[in-house]
């Protein structure tokens, strides 16, 4: 294939264009801010949960109190229908009887109030752990909503550069001849590159320096004979910077 010189050496500037749109998109794919966005999604959903198990322990807790308070009243409604039974009574069987439930009263009224203290006590705890929770929860869904005005902000500077060097690369593929053009598209997806610079002797393709006789054969190509790199099968470009 031939092609005027300067189209092959506007291929350089068409590789460089494809350069900077491969590496914006890499760089969006592998944002900085993504990996501990990833991990503050995990602790969240970590906190959320943590939060819901202290929620339904804390209810759980209430309850046990409301019963026990229900308890109460209904001891302290026996205590006093037998202390107005008591103050009426003249049997001493009777009397005898009522003050031992009085006593038995006292007893189970003591345990309720030690139990409902306990589990007030820990309702305390636990409602103490729901607001670590939900302090920790809020710091990371403020860090959360940074990193994201972060990314998205890189993300945007990333996809503005990507879409000037689109832009870039239609108006160069533009002055490049079809058939030229087309050898390099299909160079570019089977190697990944499609064109480089041969510089003093060696392919900027492949980074390896060309045999003697690959570098006499190059010498002895017309100008506007398309070249391919041995090693990377990319187009060599030939300037005067490659030492021929």
């Amino acid at each position: 294939m031939k092609a005027p010189v300067a189209a092959q050496r506007r291929l350089l500037d068409l590789q460089a264009a494809d350069n900077r749109i491969l590496q914006a998109n890499r760089a969006i794919q592998t944002l900085p801010q993504q990996a501990r966005l990833a991990e503050l999604e995990r602790l969240s959903a970590a906190a959320r949960a943590e939060y819901g198990a202290a929620s339904g322990e804390l209810e759980q807790a209430r309850l046990e109190i409301s019963r026990i308070e229900a308890d109460v009243e209904t001891v302290s409604a026996r205590e006093k229908r037998d202390r107005e039974r008591l103050a009426s009574s003249s049997s001493t069987k009777d009397i005898q009887g009522l003050e031992s439930e009085l006593a038995s009263l006292a007893t189970r009224r003591s345990t309720l109030e030690d139990a409902e203290l306990e589990v007030m006590e820990r309702v305390e705890g636990i409602e103490a752990t729901l607001a670590e929770i939900a302090t920790r929860r809020d710091d990371l869904a403020t860090e959360e909503r940074l990193l994201v005005a972060e990314r998205d902000a890189q993300r945007g500077t990333l996809e503005r550069q990507r879409e000037a060097a689109t832009s870039e690369r239609a108006a160069i593929a533009a002055e490049v001849p079809a058939d030229l053009l087309a050898l390099y598209e299909r160079q570019r997806e089977r190697y990944g590159i499609g064109a480089a610079l041969l510089q003093r002797g060696i392919s900027l393709g492949s980074n390896v320096a060309l045999t003697a006789e690959d570098l006499d054969a190059i010498r002895r190509a017309d100008p506007e004979d398309v070249v391919l790199c041995p090693d990377s099968s990319c187009i060599l470009v030939r300037t005067e910077e490659s030492g021929l």
